[in-house]
């Protein structure tokens, strides 16, 4: 921190410990072992692009920067509220390899000046009903929720699928994995993650 800084009350933002990543295969052996829930092999990273550069060239940018190194191969993909995702799969689902492609990802954007716009990771599981449960790492906080979108929530007259989240599952999960990961205790940052890759 430099003097002006420190006069003016100022202090840069910590550096993402990316490293909790690597507790979500244990807990993904928890959710099995407990709710039938299995990685789908799919993770991703949410990030908002630069203002006032072209999404292309943002997408040849973080292209560039993975594929140095035999890097994780990735998709791109911009959501409905302007994010964009940046998405691995692992075939057949490994979560291991998920989350060390996730952390090379995420430290590769940190490290090329994207840090400030990264928001979150996700890993997505699935059980034998189809449900989809979504595990969301919130970059800046260093803390992982519960994201579960409600099964069976019907379709509107317009065709659409009524949004709905399934708040009892999600607060049995943030329980049942209180000792695997670092959850986040303020429930008005799990925000709601509609349309993510995965889920």
């Amino acid at each position: 921190m430099g003097l002006f800084d420190a006069i003016l009350g100022r202090s840069r933002p910590a550096r993402p410990d990316f490293d909790q990543l690597f507790s979500l295969p244990s807990a993904a052996i928890t959710l099995e072992a407990s709710m039938g829930l299995r990685s789908t092999g799919t993770g991703s990273v949410a990030f908002r692009a630069p203002e006032g550069r072209a999404f292309a060239d943002v997408e040849s940018d973080i292209r560039s920067l993975l594929d140095i190194d035999a890097g994780p191969k990735v998709d791109v993909s911009i959501d409905s509220y302007g994010y964009t995702w940046l998405v691995c799969h692992s075939d057949p689902p490994d979560i291991s390899a998920l989350v060390t492609d996730l952390h090379a990802v995420n430290t590769t954007l940190a490290d090329s000046g994207f840090g400030s716009a990264l928001l979150c990771a996700l890993t997505s599981f699935t059980d034998d009903s189809g449900r989809r449960v979504g595990l969301v790492y919130l970059v800046k906080q260093g803390t992982f929720y519960p994201f579960v979108p409600a099964l069976g929530s019907g379709t509107t007259i317009d065709g659409t699928t009524p949004q709905k989240r399934d708040n009892v599952l999600e607060m049995q999960l943030r329980d049942l994995l209180r000792d695997e990961l670092r959850i986040e205790p303020d429930l008005s940052r799990w925000f709601a993650v509609w349309g993510a890759p995965g889920l």
